[in-house]
């Protein structure tokens, strides 16, 4: 007789594509836990420390393009 466990992975694989997509998404988040807002505060607090900088022109800003080119330049993928 087949497990319970069997029973879903049937059915869920019997579901459309959309439907089994929503469906890993939300088995995946509830893996995760209760997101922690002590993390999202500090990552608010760093994304304003980093924008003030930029506008104080404290920071040094860097083009995409040449830092990729330096990391594969470094990583010898040319």
């Amino acid at each position: 007789m087949p497990t319970e466990l069997a029973n879903l992975k049937t059915t869920a694989l019997s579901l459309p594509e959309g439907e089994r997509a929503e469906l890993a998404k939300d088995l995946l988040m509830s893996l995760d836990g209760p997101a922690d807002t002590d993390v999202k505060k500090a990552w608010d607090v760093e994304i304003c420390r980093r924008i003030n900088e930029i506008e104080a022109g404290k920071a040094k800003l860097l083009d995409a393009d040449e830092v990729l080119a330096n990391v594969k330049k470094r990583l010898n993928l040319n």
